[in-house]
């Protein structure tokens, strides 16, 4: 039945390739990203736009997806999008697991969870809010600042955190230079905090 299911389950598939995480605790390590198609959040600064229409991606089985990903010697997936929680990830993280992979997931978490995921980072949006079920799921909350409100509205969040979450502040793309220093300060005066930097960008990886 599960190889039946690689073969007929599909998700809108954007893009998928082998990088670098560049943001977040597991910065710097090998990670295999597959990019699903589809979003109803709709950020205005999202720098992958092309992913919200779901119908422009082709649909791809479960099972194409690990046999690709399971061509490179890394062994964490990090499901993206998009927001890919408005698809059901039960077929692809069961078989990312059975393929030996950790299966992580960056998520707006405005959509219910689904599927087993070994690590969730959340980033909520103004534009339409997590679930509040969602939050005690997150292993990492990543808030990207765009203006200095936004420091109040990471501490709002941060107290629905589990102890155990990571606290990460990261200044949006195109205000790095004016809201880097600004991250900088507050976390010296809020330790708890730390900075995450989308660091595939300045060394233009994927």
């Amino acid at each position: 039945m599960e190889a039946i299911q690689q073969h007929t389950i599909a998700y809108p598939v954007m893009e998928h390739f082998y990088t670098l995480q560049g943001e977040g605790f597991y910065q710097g390590q090998a990670a295999y990203f597959i990019r699903l198609g589809g979003c109803d959040v709709g950020c205005v600064w999202c720098d992958v736009k092309d992913s919200w229409d779901a119908s422009r991606h082709p649909q791809m089985p479960v099972s194409e997806i690990v046999a690709a990903a399971a061509t490179h010697p890394g062994r964490i997936a990090v499901v993206t999008g998009g927001e890919p929680l408005m698809h059901d990830l039960t077929a692809l993280s069961d078989a990312l697991h059975k393929a030996g992979f950790r299966v992580h997931i960056e998520t707006s978490g405005s959509s219910p969870m689904s599927g087993s995921l070994d690590w969730v980072t959340l980033s909520p949006k103004k534009f339409k809010a997590p679930l509040e079920e969602n939050l005690r799921h997150a292993s990492e909350l990543k808030i990207v600042v765009f203006n200095k409100s936004d420091f109040k509205w990471a501490e709002e969040y941060a107290q629905h955190m589990s102890p155990e979450c990571k606290l990460y502040l990261q200044p949006e793309w195109s205000k790095r230079d004016q809201m880097t220093p600004l991250i900088i300060d507050y976390i010296q005066q809020h330790p708890q905090w730390q900075l995450s930097l989308q660091t595939h960008k300045y060394i233009n990886i994927p």
